[in-house]
């Protein structure tokens, strides 16, 4: 009884919070992308997260939330982040209860990538497609609440000058563009209050 009692308060704080969330605009005209942040509704909530194949073209054997890119067939961005979490891990959207869009983020890549957040079964069934996640993992939530990114130094990244987090869990690095939609999520939900920006 005790750990519903935990779950439902953090899923119910991610509801909460997140319906105050107003998306920052992106005035980049980049080829579009999407991406789903699964948090399992379990007594520790988990992030769920992939390790691309080493054959992908882009992001080769880095960690990442599922998504990809906007196809024009796709009526909106959610619906390619649903849709690429189907092709990459086998999550169905009907185990996805959507929670709020994210602020849009540029990539290295040259790509605008929103990201959505979404709760999940603590027991869905995944299934990483071989060709696209070499491997599919969980990170509870406490764990980046718990331990401050480390930062590099400041570089210029799209006209603003910010430090680049990076997480280590066990033998992965979250770094980059998963790590600032992270950092995104649990300083606004959770007022964890990490500052990578400069200036």
């Amino acid at each position: 009884m005790k750990s519903r009692v935990r779950e439902s308060a953090v899923i119910h704080t991610l509801r909460q919070r997140l319906r105050q969330y107003q998306p920052r605009a992106l005035p980049l005209e980049l080829p579009e992308a999407a991406v789903l942040m699964p948090v399992t509704d379990s007594s520790t909530p988990e992030l769920i997260l992939t390790v691309r194949s080493a054959a992908m073209p882009t992001h080769a054997g880095e960690v990442a939330f599922p998504g990809g890119k906007h196809d024009p067939a796709d009526p909106d961005l959610l619906a390619t982040a649903l849709r690429e979490s189907r092709e990459e891990v086998g999550l169905d959207v009907t185990d996805v209860e959507v929670l709020r869009q994210l602020s849009p983020l540029a990539s290295r890549y040259g790509m605008k990538v929103t990201p959505f957040v979404g709760v999940v079964p603590h027991r869905v069934s995944l299934m990483a497609e071989p060709d696209e996640i070499r491997d599919i993992f969980r990170v509870p939530l406490d764990f980046f609440l718990e331990h401050e990114p480390e930062l590099s130094e400041p570089i210029e990244f799209h006209g603003r000058q910010m430090c680049i987090p990076s997480y280590y869990y066990d033998d992965k690095r979250i770094w980059g563009l998963t790590a600032f939609m992270i950092l995104d999520l649990i300083n606004f939900a959770f007022d964890a209050d990490v500052q990578f920006e400069v200036g």
